[in-house]
């Protein structure tokens, strides 16, 4: 009997040990991940801010070839106009708008639209989710063109067990 206990503690101090070599092991895994991801938004930080500037430069070239035969708050006025467009079509390029889908020359109007995708849907990482439904399916009722089937349930009723 003293044998098995002496086996059990060797059993439960060899889990120990070897759940403390995964813990370091996964720590050290991801402080290795986290440099190197800490890395990556550094550089794409300062991409961002050395972008900033050379739009700024570019504006304000533009503004001053524009200030070469116009006033300069003309000037400056088309030049942000410039902008303000820009920034709009670019915002109306990063969200996608759903296309009605024309079916024979229906009333588009009349069906429901399509359904909203679910977030990361559009990522271009694999197949796009299939459009969902705007309300919940009726579980109990027969498929359209179908008759109903005698001895289905109906998910309304309260279940009664015997």
């Amino acid at each position: 009997m003293e044998r098995i206990d002496h086996l059990e503690h060797l059993d439960k101090h060899l889990v120990d040990e070897l759940a403390q070599v995964a813990r370091e092991t996964i720590r050290e895994e991801l402080r290795e991940q986290t440099r190197k991801q800490r890395r990556t938004a550094l550089l794409y930080a300062a991409s961002g801010a050395l972008a900033l500037y050379a739009g700024a430069a570019v504006a304000l070239a533009v503004g001053l070839a524009l200030g070469i035969g116009l006033p300069d708050w003309a000037a400056a006025l088309i030049t942000a106009a410039i902008l303000g467009v820009l920034a709009y079509v670019l915002r109306g390029a990063a969200r996608p708008h759903p296309r009605p889908a024309h079916h024979g020359g229906a009333d588009v109007t009349a069906q429901p639209g399509p359904a909203v995708p679910p977030a990361g849907a559009a990522t271009g990482r694999g197949a796009p989710y299939p459009p969902m439904p705007r309300t919940a399916p009726d579980v109990g009722a027969p498929m359209p063109g179908e008759a109903p089937r005698t001895g289905d349930v109906d998910p309304g009723t309260p279940h009664r067990r015997a």
